[in-house]
């Protein structure tokens, strides 16, 4: 938690969307990271916060969320290895599916994902139901 403010800085500075009054608020990260259904990785250079990946699981299924690497340190493997780390405590657990959800704007995302060997799935449709839009 202690690089919680730095990583807000790399989401705006990638242009993630940050939402502090819901999923990004930092007593929600850390509720969930005591919870034992997360792990957070961030990757640095020369003390620089460089990347970052949030994964969780729900004892079956695993979920990569908020995969970010800065804009100057893109196309160095950073994204790989930081998906390489969650994948294998996932599967230390046992978890064998990996999955990962990708707002239709995010072409960027979707090209780092299909290099990672993730399959796409357009026969799945995603519902939702928010308490409200800052979730």
């Amino acid at each position: 938690m202690e690089d919680y403010n730095a990583l807000v800085g790399l989401w705006n500075k990638s242009g993630l969307p940050y939402k502090p009054k819901g999923r990004d608020r930092r007593d929600r990260i850390e509720n969930e990271l005591k919870g034992g259904s997360a792990v957070f990785f961030v990757a640095l250079s020369e003390n620089e916060l460089a990347g970052s990946v949030f994964g969780t699981h729900d004892g079956r299924k695993g979920w990569i969320n908020r995969l970010v690497v800065a804009p100057e340190f893109q196309r160095r493997g950073i994204a790989r290895m930081l998906v390489d780390r969650v994948e294998e405590v996932l599967y230390e657990l046992g978890i064998e599916i990996i999955a990962c959800l990708i707002e239709d704007w995010n072409s960027n995302s979707m090209e780092v994902f299909e290099r990672l060997e993730y399959k796409r799935h357009t026969d799945i449709v995603y519902f939702t139901k928010r308490k409200n839009t800052d979730v």
